[in-house]
This record gives C-alpha cells, structure tokens and sequence, in this order.
C-alpha cells in the first residue's frame, strides 16, 4: 500500500524525527533501512535521515501497511521540576533577550530526557515555557555553553547556522598524555550508534602540558555524538574522567574534564560571543594537581 503525506510544518524538523512523530513505534534503524532501500521518498525522490522537511513537501511511503507504521497512545511520566531545579537554571543563565538564552549547563544533567532520565534542561525549560527550544547538545557529562531558544523563529535561525557552521563553538579539555603536534586540524571517521560512519573535523590547539596532563582548546566543526572525546583518544590523549573512551586511568573517580568554554555567532549583523565559567570541580582538580592552567584564551579563540 502506498501511503502520501503532504507535509504541513514548516520548523526545520529532520524527516527521521518527523517520521517517529507519526509513527512512534519505529525504530531508528528500520527508517533508515527503508530510506537507504527507496521505500521512503521526499517528492518522488531518494532522500536521506536527516534531510530537513520543508512546507508542501510530499512524503511517499511505498510499503506502508498499519501493522509497520503504527501509532501508539504513550503516557508519559510526569516529570516533577522542583524549585532546586528552576533555581540552579536560573543561576546558570549568562544571557538572554526576548529571543534566546544561554546557560552555562552544570555537569551530571542530561540535554534532553530519556528512558534513565529524571529531570532534563529540555524538562525544565518546557516548564517555565513550551515555546522554549534546545537548538544543540551537550553530552550530560559535559558542562558549558548551551543554547536555547525562546521562540520557532530563533529556533529555525539557530538550526540554519548550525548547519552552515556559522556558529562557532569552543571547548577546552584536560587530557592524559599529549598529542603529537602543536596544533592540527583533524579529520577523523567514526562511527554513530547505527555503525555508520560519519565524518568529523575537529581544530585544536595545546594550551599547556605538566605533568602528562595537557590543557587542549578544541573548535570542532562538526557537531557529531562524542566527537571531542572520540578525537582525543585517537590522539592518544584521551580526557580525564571520561569512563567511556579512558576506562584504564588513574583519574577514573575524577569527572569529565570536558567543559564547553565560548561560542561566537552573528545575527543580523550583531556579534555575540560567550565564555563561561569553569565549574569547581575543574578547578579543584587543576589546583590538587598543581598545574599552571591558563584561561584567558582570547589570542587563541582568534586564531581559529
């Protein structure tokens, strides 16, 4: 059976996401195969997970039958935002106008809420506003720079940035070991969660190095699910405290020591740029090891 779809939406949503929200007993996995197998089409031709759907586009469905694409009713647990919760987020705001905000995200909470998850940024911004949009990522071990959009129209522009790299993101990282050159720009394949492979480009430069601990400055390109991390192991430095990708360490009770440190954008005309503050738990380690960190990184966020 054939099933047509003309898409009435008009916010940027990828056609995986837009295809789960129809369908929401559908895996990842089986779109993507009936993507790859032409069985899904975007206006009579093959298309791709993540091409952005557009207003009075016409979804195709070649092998559609109710038993494949169903639609079950999900109760949702109700997720309780405590006065905690809304006091930490508002203490973690370093910026906001009627359009955007920007926080610096503490470690330990997740971006977005899942079946482990307790309490998101995504749950507590829902609570103060349903207009509120997450426009990127951070791994929940990962503290820094996050964005958030306050309106459809921000969170449309910032998806558009996004993806013309427009949007320029800094991160610093204490990692064990050194990498072999200075400075360098990486390429580097890896694989997503699907085991496909998706490529990455990641800028970085050495900022300091004591006592086999180096201090890195990173300006990914891409924004790919455990690039940095991923990048620095292929490196042979992997980062402190990550139990994913540094698993034999001696700093293995030590947390992520991965901290997402300025971004710099334009919009209409008008620069922004944002740093944040190291959390304690980044200083204190710095300290106890007596390393001589350096944080006015001005010189070198240009030199990129």
């Amino acid at each position: 059976m054939i099933k047509k779809i003309n898409i009435k939406i008009d916010y940027g949503v990828r056609l995986d996401k837009y295809l789960k929200n129809l369908f929401n007993t559908l895996t990842q996995s089986f779109i993507e195969k009936n993507i790859r197998k032409k069985n899904i089409l975007i206006n009579n031709s093959r298309t791709k997970a993540n091409y952005v759907v557009k207003l009075n586009d016409n979804l195709i469905i070649l092998n559609f039958h109710q038993e494949l694409y169903k639609n079950k009713i999900v109760y949702k647990k109700n997720i309780k935002i405590t006065d905690y919760d809304l006091k930490k987020f508002n203490k973690s705001i370093i910026f906001q106008n009627n359009d955007f905000l920007v926080i610096n995200k503490w470690a330990e909470i997740a971006t977005q809420g899942g079946s482990k998850v307790n309490v998101s940024i995504d749950h507590i911004i829902k609570n103060i506003n349903s207009d509120y949009r997450l426009v990127h990522r951070l791994d929940k071990e990962t503290s820094g720079l996050l964005l958030i959009s306050k309106n459809l129209k921000y969170a449309r522009y910032f998806s558009t940035l996004f993806k013309q790299h427009l949007i320029t993101k800094f991160y610093i990282a204490l990692c064990e070991g050194s990498p072999k050159n200075k400075n360098s720009k990486v390429h580097l394949n890896i694989k997503n969660k699907n085991q496909e492979i998706e490529k990455t480009i990641t800028n970085y430069i050495i900022i300091g190095n004591q006592n086999n601990i180096t201090q890195i400055l990173y300006n990914p390109e891409t924004g790919k699910t455990h690039q940095l991390r991923k990048v620095s192991k292929n490196l042979g430095c992997s980062i402190i405290g990550d139990q994913k990708y540094n698993i034999n360490s001696k700093y293995n009770n030590e947390k992520l020591m991965l901290h997402a440190f300025a971004l710099k954008f334009t919009i209409n005309e008008e620069r922004f740029s944002f740093i944040s503050e190291l959390p304690n738990y980044f200083l204190t380690f710095i300290k106890k090891n007596k390393l001589k960190f350096k944080d006015n990184l001005e010189k070198e966020l240009n030199s990129f």
